[in-house]
């Protein structure tokens, strides 16, 4: 099979390969594009949380972007996680100089432990200076209320940060709605023409680990290969739910979902 797209993903790494820069290339594979990396931060974590985070400079992360593009020019870039105020500004030079329009935030703040992997100086910038740059942003509940000084706790509240996100010159946004305490999944997007609410039963498990990550590397994938931005975040949500559904019980804490859910093996490789 021909990939149908190539995805550069900008995002720090998961040494336990559940979310993080690892999570992107499995869903991007699986889904039928080409993945590059721009290593952001170098992880040590497992399924019960995060060891210690070791961060690429921010000059080394520029490089890594602007010679992987002037050998393969990206149909679309997704952007994880960001950890300080120089890398984002890096960031942000190196996606003015390769003028992709196709570009997916996924505004990472804190891993699914805890453990917080932005500091408040960097939020800041990501505000002032990523966000418009931006095509979509996928902030879970928590990030939007950081984002934009909100509490959420329905969908009224997330339509209203995510009114504030794009006063503050954001096109697109996806609220992603898993960590609201109800039975239903409602995913809120919202841009200046469109509002749409994704409702999806919410599935019981604690293995979720790298769901955040999964689904905005899903809407690249799908937004790169040609479908709407509202059919790709509809696709991507959909992914992660089968992903999630697979319930893989690996490790002793937040295990990961299943990336190879949309894959048929060849008989002979089974």
């Amino acid at each position: 099979m021909k990939p149908k797209s190539k995805i550069l993903i900008i995002a720090g790494s998961d040494s336990s390969g559940g979310a993080g820069i690892q999570a992107d290339i499995k869903t991007v594979t699986a889904l039928g594009s080409y993945a590059m990396t721009a290593v952001t931060a170098i992880t040590a974590q497992n399924t019960t949380g995060v060891n210690s985070v070791v961060p690429v400079h921010p000059r080394e992360i520029e490089k890594q972007i602007l010679f992987t593009c002037r050998d393969i020019k990206p149909d679309a870039i997704k952007i994880g996680m960001l950890h300080s105020s120089e890398v984002i500004l890096s960031v942000t030079r190196a996606l003015n100089k390769i003028k992709t329009k196709k570009i997916i935030l996924d505004p990472v703040m804190v891993a699914k432990g805890g453990f917080k992997l932005i500091n408040q100086s960097a939020i800041k910038t990501l505000k002032k200076k990523l966000i418009k740059t931006a095509y979509l942003i996928t902030p879970n509940i928590p990030e939007a209320e950081v984002l934009t000084n909100t509490k959420i706790k329905n969908i009224e509240d997330m339509i209203h940060a995510a009114n504030i996100l794009l006063k503050l010159g954001v096109k697109n946004i996806l609220v992603k709605g898993g960590h609201g305490n109800t039975k239903t999944m409602n995913d809120v997007f919202l841009s200046r023409k469109k509002l749409n609410i994704f409702k999806n039963k919410k599935i019981k498990t604690k293995n979720t680990h790298g769901t955040g990550c999964t689904l905005s590397s899903a809407i690249t994938t799908f937004f790169a290969c040609g479908k709407t931005l509202n059919k790709s975040c509809e696709l991507g949500i959909k992914y992660v739910n089968q992903s999630i559904r697979s319930n893989l019980k690996y490790g002793k804490g937040h295990g990961p979902i299943n990336h190879l859910n949309s894959i048929k093996i060849n008989r002979k490789f089974r």
